[in-house]
């Protein structure tokens, strides 16, 4: 789309941009009512999903009492991202995206209440659990790519980077407020009252995206296969040695750095004799840093070179998980996992605007699919592999190695934009 037209087309509030918010704010972005809509509608689906997310991280570990189960869930949530995140965004560039958000949120609808069926039974199956999370994993890596690449068409891109930033707070504020609710409505229901609650949440994102006035055709060239046009985008990620740098530091990054995540249910019981509530109120803390990172750089960092954010932010993830994987006190893994927390949202959020900025419309879709392969898609790698290393040697060596790795991104990765330094825009 015309950025003009994006940015002051039928669906903005406002008819200039001489007055208001600063350019790439989050008050900026906020002014157009189609991305308000669209960002409202996914804030209740996100949290919906973090409430199941927290339920089955929970479920999993009473299941077993072992780490490797707890992998294997997180497998099943993420893994999709991995293996179907690039052929999303191919798809995003091939047809219209408001059609596919809409198909793949009914899906997941339907998929949730056979997930709340299921775990019914006092023993529950635990192969058909994994097979349904996959599969509604299968359509969030799906939904991803689509959702990326139809955000500069619901701000332009001058407003790019407070949109990103508030939907990573989106996605990190459904992370305070989807555990709590989950263990309110868990504690009433169980685990099948939380999973029919998230089936309903996604009834938001087809109400939202089905009424919002924006353009959600694809941009990608009609004719091309869908081999042709995964080498495409591959091609064109490879052809910006920024957007390369960009999606090798988020691989490694989620791969080696974001064990702790999944594992927390682990690390709470065994590490710090905390539960129910008190482990509650650990993971919102991590969300709630999460966040307010996430908003810092729409906000109070909006101005300051994305690079230099990303790889400050690195190191100052290295300092915080180191912490958190030493400590035994919970009173010290509070704000440990908190500070943790805002910087791994800082390094996302720096680098997605990254992308996102420096992306063309017509390969969009598909970058973004590698972007959330890397970023989305590895954890669950991550998280496999960890979990029988944890099982043998304990949590300790593996937080502290991904620690390390972060410390190594953050000191040693260039990540600046010379070709756009010169207007402040890196």
């Amino acid at each position: 789309m015309d950025e003009t037209l994006a940015t002051r087309g039928p669906g903005a509030d406002s008819g200039g941009a001489a007055a208001g918010p600063r350019p790439g704010s989050l008050g900026a972005a906020l002014r157009h009512q189609p991305f308000r809509r669209v960002w409202l509608g996914q804030l209740a689906s996100n949290t919906g999903t973090w409430m199941q997310n927290i339920v089955l991280g929970v479920l999993a570990y009473e299941l077993t009492g072992e780490a490797w189960f707890i992998g294997v869930i997180t497998f099943a949530q993420l893994g999709p991202m991995l293996l179907l995140s690039p052929v999303g965004g191919a798809v995003a560039d091939r047809i219209d995206r408001r059609v596919l958000m809409i198909g793949i949120a009914v899906t997941q609808t339907v998929l949730s209440l056979a997930l709340a069926a299921v775990t019914l039974h006092a023993q529950p199956n635990r192969v058909a659990i994994v097979g349904l999370v996959f599969l509604i994993g299968a359509g969030s890596a799906l939904y991803g790519p689509a959702a990326a690449a139809t955000l500069p068409a619901l701000v332009g891109r001058r407003d790019l980077q407070g949109a990103v930033a508030l939907n990573s707070a989106a996605m990190n504020a459904s992370r305070v407020a989807g555990p709590i609710l989950g263990g309110a409505v868990a504690a009433v229901g169980g685990p099948s009252l939380v999973f029919v609650v998230n089936a309903a949440s996604f009834l938001f994102v087809v109400w939202a995206v089905g009424t919002v006035r924006a353009d959600f055709s694809p941009k990608g060239l009609a004719g091309e296969g869908p081999l042709q046009q995964l080498r495409e985008g591959v091609r064109a990620a490879r052809a910006d040695r920024v957007l390369t740098r960009v999606l090798v530091t988020i691989s490694v990054f989620s791969l080696c750095s974001l064990v702790f995540i999944y594992q927390m249910p682990f690390i709470a019981t065994t590490r710090l004799g905390i539960e129910g509530v008190a482990y509650t109120l650990l993971f919102a803390g991590f969300a709630l840093g999460a966040a307010l990172g996430a908003l810092s750089m729409g906000s109070v960092f909006a101005g300051v070179a994305r690079s230099r954010m990303s790889r400050g932010a690195l190191v100052l993830f290295a300092a915080a998980l180191t912490t958190f994987g030493l400590t035994t006190s919970p009173w010290v893994a509070y704000p440990a996992v908190f500070v943790t927390g805002a910087a791994y949202f800082v390094v996302v959020t720096a680098l997605s605007t990254t992308m996102q900025m420096r992306v063309d419309d017509t390969v969009r879709g598909r970058v973004m699919g590698l972007w959330m392969m890397g970023w989305a898609g590895l954890v669950p790698v991550g998280g496999l592999v960890a979990g029988p290393v944890i099982d043998h040697v304990g949590v300790v060596p593996v937080l502290l190695f991904g620690a390390a790795v972060a410390l190594v991104l953050g000191l040693a990765v260039d990540l600046r934009e010379p070709d756009l330094e010169a207007v402040g825009g890196a």
